[in-house]
């Protein structure tokens, strides 16, 4: 299986971590991802997935649907 890395700016994340949390559950409920980790201090999450299964608007929806806003995801 081949996977793709992108970087995600997300934004309205403070630094106590509960969101970061909650940001990387609705991640990693994605279908194909693999590995997820959100650091709330830069306010940027690393996700590792499949991209024959989903992509980066999927990513970007499930942050929105968490509460919080996705910024452009970059290829890391």
């Amino acid at each position: 299986m081949k996977t793709q890395r992108v970087t995600l700016p997300i934004y309205g994340l403070s630094c106590g971590g509960g969101g970061a949390l909650t940001v990387e559950r609705a991640l990693a409920k994605v279908p194909g991802v693999v590995q997820v980790y959100v650091n709330p201090a830069t306010e940027m999450a690393y996700v590792e997935y499949n991209p024959t299964l989903s992509g980066p608007e999927q990513l970007m929806a499930a942050v929105e649907r968490a509460g919080f806003q996705a910024g452009e995801p970059s290829a890391r």
